[in-house]
Parts: C-alpha cells; structure tokens; sequence
C-alpha cells in the first residue's frame, strides 16, 4: 500500500533524513521506532507532504511525492501529528465532523461508532474540546482522523506524556482500528506498547533505518536495542 524507497528530507542545510526505506501492506501495523532527533517525525511528515520530499513515495500505486497535503488526505491517506491539534472553542461533536471528507458518502467510520468506542467522549459529546484531558484530547484526534475514512493512518508520538492506563487505551485502539482494515505506521518511543500491537517494526538511527523485523526478530536482537533505543 505504501513504499518508500531512498527518502531525504533537509531542514536548512541540515540533512535529516539520508535514504529512508520502508513499505506497508494493506491493514498492516508497522512501528517506527528511535530516539528523540533521529528523523522518525520528519518521515512522517515528508509522507504527508509538510516537509519537502526528495525519493520515491508510492501509496496504492501513485507517486505522491511533492503533492500538497489535502490531495494526499483526499487519497485515503489520514494523519494525526503528535500535538493533538484540535479546536478548543468547538465541541468534541464538531471536532468529529471536521474530519469528513465527503458528508454524502461517510465512510465506515460515523460518529455514533466514535462516541461509542470511547464513553468519555459520548460523555462530552456537547463540550468544549478544549476542556479535554490530555488523553482524551488525543483519541479526538486519532478519532477525528478516522472519520475521513482513510486506508492508512500515520500517527506521531499518541502516547506522549499520558498516563499508562491512558496508554493501554490508546493502544487498544489502535489494534481496533487496524481491525477494521486500516494500516497504521505508528511513530512511538515507548518500546512496550509498539512490541505489543505491531506486525512488524522499523527502528531509525541517524537519518536512516537500521533494523526491520518482527517484535520478535527485535526482542532477540540486545544489540539493536542498546545502541538505537532507549530502554
């Protein structure tokens, strides 16, 4: 569904990424994994088309590579960045709706499965989104995505700073999500929650990729892990 192949991106004269390999198969959960300033937020973003992209970028068979970021949206194509951007002065209901691309044709996703899936958001369907907790603020967003129905989901860093039970949440989610048919790239620093919902995981150090493999395959590795992760 997604293929990447010798993907740079620069800000500046800094030369963040330096060949980026990776693919993902349709409905196929794939963690990125590294330390803080490796690169692995800029990949997702050089996808998305808000950092430049130099390579090749294939998803579902077109090179997307250098196309603005709505009509890469619009090509099924979602993407939830790591800052839980929302719209405080509007409901949690109309941060939803927000996210639909085409109201005559909503998708598999409506917002009745949203508010179902999370009681804490039927709860305040009605309230403001700026009052939302942290964690709450951020399965908004995820959710928010989802409602433009896409095939694939990039989301960047969804356990920042919440709480572990909020953490396991999030991660049921998103095994919930991938359920459903949707891939997920899952940008994550916290080794647990990647090695329990992944399929496969890629782990980046110094602009490039360093390791593929299964949870397993990196359990196994000791090497990997000390030198490219922190654990």
């Amino acid at each position: 569904m997604l293929e990447v192949k010798d993907l740079h991106a620069y800000y500046g004269k800094s030369h963040i990424l330096q060949g980026v390999d990776m693919h993902i198969a349709a409905g196929e959960v794939v963690s990125l994994l590294g330390r803080n300033g490796v690169g692995r937020s800029t990949t997702v973003k050089a996808i998305m088309g808000e950092v430049p992209p130099h390579g090749t970028i294939m998803f579902k068979g077109k090179n997307i590579a250098g196309l603005p970021s709505h009509k890469i949206a619009h090509l099924g194509l979602g993407y939830v960045p790591e800052h839980r951007d929302i719209f405080p002065g509007l409901t949690v209901r109309q941060n939803l709706m927000l996210g639909v691309k085409n109201p005559r044709n909503p998708g598999k996703w409506r917002l009745d499965d949203m508010l179902d899936m999370f009681s804490n958001l039927k709860e305040r369907a009605d309230t403001a989104a700026g009052v939302l907790s942290g964690g709450e603020k951020q399965m908004l967003t995820i959710c928010r995505t989802l409602m433009g129905d896409p095939e694939l989901v990039m989301i960047d860093e969804p356990t920042e700073g919440l709480a572990p039970i909020i953490v396991q949440q999030v991660g049921d989610l998103i095994v919930e999500i991938a359920r459903r048919g949707v891939a997920i790239l899952l940008v994550e620093q916290k080794l647990s929650i990647a090695m329990r919902i992944s399929h496969r995981v890629y782990v980046m150090g110094h602009g490039k990729i360093v390791f593929e493999g299964t949870p397993g395959d990196l359990k196994a590795n000791e090497a990997v892990r000390k030198e490219w992760l922190e654990v």
